[in-house]
């Protein structure tokens, strides 16, 4: 029995941060009824597509069910209100507002059941000068300050490669309600959760924060490189890039000795992690001078003979292939609604040795909505 096996969450949202709660809730055991438009969440036409079908709408939305309602109409409102009423969790991810417009916010839903946890998903916030602005990630990993801190010192302003504002957002949301509940079942009490993207990508800023807060200045940016510790970058070898973490003394004495270079330790300017970080555009120049004598697999298998921490630099094609991934089977085959075979990376956490795998393949557009009326009617 999984975690959340006895929890009903009832989705209200489309594109990426709201559905992926809800994938992390699902795969956790939760019972979660996606609602959608006659549409269909948007994310259904985001590529790519297979044979009609979109991979990455099925990547967050595995081991869902899908339920179509006109929210526009009065019958399509009564049965969301009446599926709303039976859920754990609501989950939306509207602009603040809009879910009043319904009939189904907080506020209502709640003084039908007030045990019922309510989350709401949006780009800043329910309240406040921007809370109407909409956000998409690019958007907002621009304004939290991400991009100031990402790519090359003299380069162009880059965002990170994931859409990490939409993925925080979902993380900080799931983790929340799932707190939330269990305050829920032991007092009768429910909770209104307010998570935004914004909010999300501060919350997980801590290293560039506390830099402002303590030194009273902008972190910069760095490429691949650490502000407070170094060697802790990717450096060039002979055939490549590898990256190096050696992040303590003990760790930079070991990096040395595997290069042959002690000397290097007893350089008053790169003594400590803070000191080896203020001058590490020098000490970057002396250890390339060595580890272009080598592979990078040559230098992986010497730092990690030594207990260094280093990595090589894989793309996902090679990240997929590797041994622990394969070992953790963190892959599954999928099938999708229209007959097509593909893969999924599933959910990675492991509960009692357990796997937290596909149950039920992502659904295609209404698939479930007989089924689910027909629940929700039977229980009048």
């Amino acid at each position: 029995m999984l975690p959340l096996a006895d929890v009903r969450v009832v989705e209200f949202c489309q594109v990426l941060a709201g559905p992926f709660a809800g994938c992390l809730l699902a795969d956790m055991g939760a019972d979660v009824i996606k609602v959608e438009s006659p549409e269909g969440d948007l994310m259904r036409q985001w590529p790519p597509i297979l044979d009609g079908y979109s991979q990455y709408f099925a990547s967050v939305n595995r081991n869902k069910r899908s339920v179509v309602l006109d929210l526009k109409s009065e019958q399509g409102r009564a049965d969301a209100r009446r599926l709303a009423l039976t859920a754990d969790i609501v989950l939306e991810n509207f602009r603040p507002g809009v879910m009043a417009k319904f009939g189904l916010d907080y506020a209502t839903l709640a003084a039908a059941k007030p045990a019922l946890v309510y989350c709401s998903v949006s780009a800043f916030g329910q309240s406040g000068p921007r809370a109407t602005e909409g956000g998409f990630d690019m958007t907002v990993q621009a304004m939290s300050g991400v991009m100031s801190v990402t790519g090359d010192r003299d380069g162009r302003p880059a965002k990170c490669g994931i859409p990490i504002a939409d993925f925080s957002a979902g993380l900080y949301a799931a983790f929340s309600v799932a707190a939330a509940l269990n305050k829920a079942r032991s007092t009768g009490q429910g909770d209104q959760v307010d998570v935004s993207m914004l909010g999300a990508m501060l919350g997980i800023a801590n290293l560039q924060t506390s830099e402002l807060f303590a030194f009273g200045r902008d972190p910069v940016r760095l490429g691949s490189s650490h502000p407070l510790n170094a060697p802790y970058a990717a450096f060039c070898c002979r055939d490549g890039y590898f990256a190096l973490a050696a992040g303590t003394n003990k760790l930079w004495q070991a990096a040395c000795d595997v290069i042959a270079r002690p000397d290097l330790t007893q350089d008053p300017r790169f003594g400590s992690p803070s000191t080896r970080a203020q001058h590490q555009d020098a000490l970057r120049e002396l250890l390339e001078a060595e580890f272009i004598k080598y592979d990078a697999a040559d230098l992986l298998g010497r730092m990690n003979a030594r207990g260094v921490p280093c990595a090589p630099l894989y793309t996902y094609s090679q990240v997929l292939a590797d041994p622990q991934v394969e070992h953790m089977q963190w892959v599954e085959p999928m099938t999708l609604p229209n007959g097509v075979s593909s893969k999924t990376v599933i959910s990675p956490q492991r509960v009692s040795g357990r796997k937290l795998g596909l149950r039920r393949g992502p659904p295609a557009l209404g698939a479930d909505t007989g089924e689910i009326l027909a629940e929700i009617r039977s229980k009048e």
